[in-house]
């Protein structure tokens, strides 16, 4: 069984995604934490008891690594100026069988690393190369082995309302996935990319 998680917000720099999810949402983040293992550091927002929305980048004070980062990181870089980019690009789902998923779903979604930060210790499923299958629109896959970490976070009301994954090839997306939640749609698309619209306290705001 796979059952939602997170969503991921991708961003050349911390500060840049933060003000794009609070501007959008018109709700503050929490800090988060660094990642030692991928050179990445984080913000966090509760989404309910055991769901939450994470801004995440490649941290500019850890060392290089001689493996590709998770989110295919590497790879997101500022706009042809220069400028620095956030974009709603990724999303998890977590599961208590991680190993027999992996096994269905195939290598190419990833081999199970153990992470920690402070007391959170978890699984996570990340390709060889760091980018996931359907041009990174297959889920990440995620399994804890202790506390979720949106039981820690303030409660401000915010809730996914629904989330369209777009792809050209979304039947066969949807049919590999199988997950039973009807706020997840999977939509034929020439475009491959993540909507998400969440509820708040200033009223439906969507992330895309």
């Amino acid at each position: 069984m796979l059952e939602f998680d997170h969503l991921a917000i991708l961003t050349t720099r911390l500060e840049h995604g933060i003000a794009y999810v609070q501007d959008t949402l018109g709700v503050p983040l929490s800090p988060g934490g660094q990642h030692p293992h991928f050179g990445t550091h984080n913000a966090v927002l509760s989404l309910g008891p055991t769901e939450y929305l994470e801004v995440i980048a490649i941290d500019p004070d850890a060392p290089a690594l001689a493996y590709p980062r998770w989110f295919d990181l590497d790879r997101f870089q500022k706009d042809a100026q220069g400028v620095d980019v956030s974009v709603f690009g990724r999303w998890i789902l977590r599961t208590e069988e991680l190993n027999a998923e992996l096994e269905r779903l195939g290598p190419q979604v990833g081999t199970p690393i153990a992470l920690t930060r402070g007391d959170f210790a978890w699984r996570m499923a990340v390709p060889e190369t760091g980018a996931l299958p359907f041009d990174n629109a297959h889920p990440a896959l995620i399994g804890w082995d202790g506390p979720h970490p949106a039981g820690r976070l303030p409660d401000i009301g915010c809730r996914l309302s629904s989330l369209s994954v777009e792809h050209p090839d979304a039947a066969t997306l949807q049919a590999q996935v199988m997950i039973d939640d009807p706020r997840i749609s999977f939509v034929p698309s020439n475009d491959c990319g993540l909507t998400a619209e969440i509820e708040t306290p200033n009223g439906r705001r969507v992330l895309k």
